[in-house]
């Protein structure tokens, strides 16, 4: 997406998180006491007077700092500031200046972006005079804020929409959303980072580094695609605190919003109940489905076939994975990540795909020639026509005499017959049967 960027930047615990919210008008970013609750860069869509742009949430800098996730915040932070078209260091108003503040704005100055100040935690308007000590960083006004209350928010809005670029037009863009879920460190960031062709996402070796769910775009074969990195997911029970309980709802929400859903799994652990739940959970939503397994490279196929043979054990299982892609992958070597792309926008296709009702009924009717639906003594049953009814996943309804009396097995004989003329690969399909002259 071409929209022109704001990024938050700043040392850890001023209410980054809680402005972002303010700005993108939700609360699309996990806020917590706790320090560096924010690890990645986290992405959302603001508009304010007419104009649309990004709004980036980063970790808490600090800067000299050699922790692990430390150095590995810095590293995100400068992408974001790079990516940028305006810098926003929010300070703690209520703390006054800090020399990390201070070592902050030093970077900046030099960065070659176009920086602006906020002073937060200024929630009485009495107290805005604690804004001017802030001058001394060096980067013009400080506008005074409270990002808890929306104390000054308006005025801020103002002054970044007239620091930013004109945005370019990018209305006829194809947009398709991907939601990358599983289990805790499978390689969701990883994966992502490769597709990305960038190390767009904190990767460390320690599991859960991910906790927000976080957007990045990019335009292949003329469609912009929206990778969404989402916390690993993992059993309620094992759900220790506030901060993974509301990453464990902002992955869910992500599976709401999502075309597709790739789900990543582990080659060396195999699909376990809980990638079963997740995918069941996707499915049920609506979203179009593909199982990457991860790590593939680590697999020692011993026999041949393996894949082939470990996919219709786990078809057994949930037989709606017959309908499902799956593709076996390596994000460390690269091995087949790149056919992601082209995998995506088939899925994407197949769940947006309009059948003409001529075609509907032509299948419909060949199906009913080979077999009919059950009969009994008496009440007999005839379907009449179809129609599909929607998208998205794709809808059709069967219009009948006697729809209480169609098994759940002949139903799924339809679908199958559905699926057959039209593929649909990897999108759920729903089917109703509706009495003639009823509601739809």
């Amino acid at each position: 997406m071409n929209k022109p960027t704001v990024a938050i930047v700043g040392r850890p615990n001023v209410g980054k998180s809680t402005l972002f919210n303010r700005l993108v008008g939700g609360r699309e970013a996990i806020v917590s006491d706790r320090a560096g609750t924010t690890r990645d860069r986290h992405f959302g869509d603001a508009t304010w007077n007419g104009r649309d742009f990004w709004v980036v949430d980063t970790g808490g800098l600090v800067p000299d700092s050699q922790e692990t996730m430390d150095r590995a915040i810095r590293t995100q932070v400068e992408h974001a500031v790079n990516e940028a078209d305006v810098v926003l260091l929010l300070v703690d108003g209520a703390e006054g200046i800090n020399p990390v503040d201070e070592d902050i704005a030093r970077r900046l100055r030099s960065s070659g972006r176009t920086v602006m100040l906020a002073v937060n935690k200024l929630d009485d308007l009495s107290r805005h005079d604690a804004r001017f000590p802030f001058y001394a960083l060096g980067l013009g006004e400080p506008w005074p804020v409270s990002a808890s209350v929306g104390q000054g928010s308006g005025d801020l809005l103002d002054a970044l929409v007239a620091a930013l670029p004109a945005a370019a037009n990018d209305e006829d863009v194809e947009l398709v959303r991907v939601a990358i879920v599983g289990r805790p460190n499978v390689g969701k960031s990883s994966i992502a980072n490769k597709l990305l062709g960038e190390e767009r996402h904190v990767v460390t070796p320690i599991a859960g580094t991910t906790r927000d769910a976080i957007d990045s775009t990019l335009v292949y074969h003329g469609k912009s695609i929206r990778f969404i990195d989402t916390a690993g997911l993992r059993r309620k029970a094992k759900v220790q605190d506030d901060v993974e309980f509301y990453s464990n709802i902002r992955t869910e929400r992500a599976l709401g919003r999502a075309d597709v859903c790739l789900l990543v799994v582990d080659a060396a652990l195999g699909l376990q109940n809980q990638d079963l739940r997740i995918a069941n959970s996707a499915w049920e939503r609506g979203c179009g489905l593909i199982v990457v397994v991860n790590k593939w490279d680590l697999v020692e196929a011993k026999e041949t076939n393996t894949a082939e043979r470990g996919q219709a054990l786990l078809i057994e299982k949930a037989p709606f994975l017959e309908n499902v892609p799956f593709i076996y992958v390596s994000a460390l070597t690269g091995q087949r990540v790149r056919k992601l792309f082209d995998l995506i926008l088939e899925v994407a296709q197949a769940r947006t795909q309009r059948i003409a009702t001529a075609d509907v009924n032509r299948v419909l009717q060949d199906l009913l020639a080979r077999a009919a639906p059950p009969q009994k003594e008496g009440q007999e049953v005839k379907l009449l026509y179809a129609t599909q009814i929607g998208t998205s996943p794709p809808a059709f309804v069967i219009i009948g005499n006697r729809p209480d009396a169609v098994p759940e097995s002949y139903q799924r004989y339809l679908l199958r017959g559905f699926r057959t003329a039209w593929g649909f690969l990897g999108a759920p399909v729903r089917l109703k049967i509706n009495r003639r002259g009823g509601k739809e």
